[in-house]
C-alpha cells in the first residue's frame, strides 16, 4: 500500500488529497481545502502563490506520513526566477487583460497554420507564448506596441532600461506546479504535459520548439529541462517546509486535465470525456496528434498526455458563467437554483458560451442579458431562466465540440465520460446526454486527484503497468452515475441551428 499527497489546484480553490493505493483499493480522503482565485494589484490580475503555497504546506503537514508528494494545476500561467532562484513576481492570472491584441500581432510574424503545425494548439488569446510575448514585448518592427506592453507587464513598476521587462532579468520559467515543486525540492524542470499547453511545445518531437521560441523573439535560455509523468522531481528540503524531510516530489500529469483523464473510468477506447469544472475539457483520447487544416480551423487542441497520448479536444467555457453569476447574485444555494432551472422552459434562451464577453470576471448576469438583446432574444427573466440557459448552453457547445472531433479524428465513441466537478450536476449531465445523444457515466468527481496519486502509485512500484490498468482500478473502486438520452434530437437539432446561427 503506497500513501500519497495529491496537490490538485484549480482555478477557484485548491486542495490536498490524501491517496491510498494498493492491491484492488484506491481511496481518496481530503485532508485541506483553500480558496484560490485572482488578486486585482494597480490593474492586473494576479495568483497569490505564496498563499497558495502556504496552503499546501499546511495540507501536506495534515496529511502525515507520506511515500510520495504529487502536484498538478491549471495549464498556461507561470512563475519567473532570477538567476539565485528568486521569484521575480507573482504569477499573472491567466484572465488577466494585458494579452489583449497580442494574438493577432504575433500571428503577424508566425501565421496560425505554422504555429499549429508545430504545436497543435487552439488558439487561445492567454497561451504561454501570448503571455510571455507580451512579457517581453517583442514585436521588433512595432516600438510603440512593445513600450505600451513593456508597461502593461510590469504593472506599476517601471521597465528596466532596454525596455525588455522581466524576461531580461529572468533565468528559469517554471509552469504553476513545477514552481511549487521547485520551492519544495530546490530542482528545476518542467513536466511535459503543461509545457504542452504553452504553445511553445512541439507536439511530434515532445519538446520545446527552438524555432518557434525564436521566430516570436523569446529567450531560449528562461525554457528549463522537460520531465516525464512519474519522475522524480526531488525530495523535500529539510528545512523551511515543516516536513519530513526526503519525501520524494513526483511530477505526475501535471495539467490537471491531464491527470483528469487518466481517471477516466473507460473499459475501452471508443470513449470521449468532458473534464468539467470551471472550464469543460471535450475531447478524445488519441495515440498521435491530428494536424489537419480541418482540426486547425475548427480550433482543436492536441495537448500532451500521461504515457505519450495525446488529449485532443478543445475547450469550452464550463461552469465559470454559472459561478460567476452565483457570485454576483450572492447565492451559494446551487441545488436552489438547479431545482428553479429545471423547472425552467426548455430552450427560451441561448447564448454562445465561448463568446469573448464572457471571459474575464465581472457582472456575469448583465453580459448575458446585452447578449440576449444583441442576438435578437429576450433575456430570461429569472435566476432559474438563467441558469437553464447557461446549462442549455453549455450542452449544445459540448454536442457540437464532439461531433467535430469525432469527424476530424475519425473516431466513433459509444459512451461519455463527464468527469470532475461537474460531474455532481445532475441537470447538466442529463442535458448533455439528450443534446449529445449519448450514455454519459459520471464520475468520479475528484478525478485530477485519483490520477494524480496513480502515477504516483506507479512510480513508487505499484503493479500498474499501463493506463487501461490504472483506469480498471478507477471502475472497481468508485460509483458511477448512468445518464440516458431523453427528449427528442430534433429539438436539440433545432436548438443548435438557432444557437450558433446567432454567432
Amino acid at each position: 500500500m503506497k500513501r500519497v499527497a495529491a496537490v490538485d489546484l484549480g482555478a477557484s480553490s485548491g486542495r490536498v488529497m490524501l491517496g491510498e493505493v494498493g492491491a484492488h483499493v484506491l481511496e481518496l480522503r481530503e485532508v485541506h481545502r483553500f480558496w484560490n482565485g485572482p488578486v486585482r494589484v494597480h490593474g492586473r490580475l494576479h495568483w497569490d502563490i505564496l498563499h497558495l503555497y502556504r496552503s499546501t504546506l499546511e495540507g501536506l503537514r495534515t496529511a502525515g506520513a507520506l511515500d510520495g508528494i504529487g502536484i498538478d494545476s491549471w495549464a498556461v500561467d507561470y512563475g519567473l526566477l532570477d538567476a539565485d532562484g528568486r521569484l521575480l513576481r507573482n504569477p499573472v492570472h491567466y484572465r488577466d487583460s494585458r494579452t489583449d491584441g497580442v494574438m493577432e500581432r504575433v500571428l503577424e510574424k508566425v501565421p496560425a497554420a505554422d504555429l499549429y503545425a508545430a504545436t497543435g494548439l487552439q488558439q487561445l488569446p492567454f497561451n504561454t507564448i501570448y503571455q510571455l510575448t507580451a512579457e517581453a514585448g517583442a514585436f521588433g518592427a512595432n516600438p510603440a506596441l512593445s513600450e505600451h506592453l513593456n508597461a502593461l507587464s510590469t504593472a506599476s513598476s517601471p521597465a528596466p532600461a532596454g525596455g525588455r521587462g522581466l524576461l531580461e532579468e529572468a533565468a528559469n520559467l517554471l509552469m504553476i506546479p513545477d514552481l511549487l515543486g521547485y520551492w519544495l525540492t530546490g530542482e528545476v524542470g518542467v513536466e511535459r504535459t503543461n509545457a504542452s499547453t504553452t504553445q511553445l511545445f512541439d507536439v511530434r518531437s515532445r519538446e520545446w520548439s527552438d524555432e518557434l521560441i525564436s521566430r516570436v523573439g523569446l529567450p531560449r535560455r528562461v525554457f528549463p529541462e522537460l520531465r516525464e509523468p512519474g519522475d522524480v522531481i526531488g525530495k523535500v528540503l529539510p528545512d523551511e517546509t515543516g516536513l519530513a524531510p526526503g519525501i520524494p516530489v513526483i511530477a505526475v500529469g501535471s495539467h490537471d486535465t491531464a491527470s483528469s483523464v487518466v481517471a477516466v473510468p473507460a473499459a475501452d477506447e471508443r470513449f470521449a470525456y468532458i473534464s468539467s469544472g470551471t472550464w469543460s475539457l471535450v475531447g478524445l483520447e488519441l495515440d498521435s496528434p491530428v494536424l489537419t487544416d480541418e482540426a486547425r480551423e475548427a480550433n482543436f487542441t492536441n495537448e500532451g498526455g500521461v504515457d505519450g497520448r495525446i488529449r485532443f479536444l478543445r475547450n469550452v467555457m464550463g461552469l465559470w458563467i454559472l459561478q460567476e453569476c452565483q457570485r454576483v447574485w450572492g447565492d451559494d444555494d446551487l441545488d436552489g437554483l438547479l431545482r428553479d432551472a429545471a423547472g425552467a422552459p426548455s430552450f427560451a434562451t441561448l447564448i454562445d458560451p465561448d463568446a469573448p464577453e464572457f471571459l474575464a470576471p465581472g457582472n456575469m448576469p448583465g453580459r448575458i442579458e446585452e447578449h440576449c438583446r444583441t442576438t435578437g432574444q429576450e433575456p430570461p427573466r429569472s435566476q432559474g431562466a438563467m441558469v437553464r440557459c447557461i446549462l442549455e448552453s453549455l450542452a449544445l457547445a459540448y454536442r457540437r465540440t464532439l461531433r467535430a472531433a469525432q469527424s476530424i479524428a475519425g473516431r466513433e465513441v459509444d459512451v461519455l465520460h463527464v468527469i470532475g466537478g461537474g460531474s455532481q450536476n445532475e441537470l447538466l449531465c442529463q442535458l448533455t446526454a439528450d443534446a449529445c445523444g449519448l450514455p454519459v457515466l459520471a464520475g468520479p468527481v475528484e478525478a485530477s486527484a485519483l490520477g494524480n496519486v496513480l502515477v504516483q502509485a506507479r512510480a513508487l512500484g505499484e503493479p500498474l503497468p499501463d493506463l487501461a490498468a490504472m483506469r480498471a482500478l478507477v471502475r472497481s473502486t468508485h460509483r458511477l452515475r448512468t445518464y440516458t438520452p431523453q427528449g427528442k434530437p430534433a429539438d436539440w437539432d433545432a436548438a443548435e441551428s438557432r444557437m450558433f446561427g446567432t454567432r
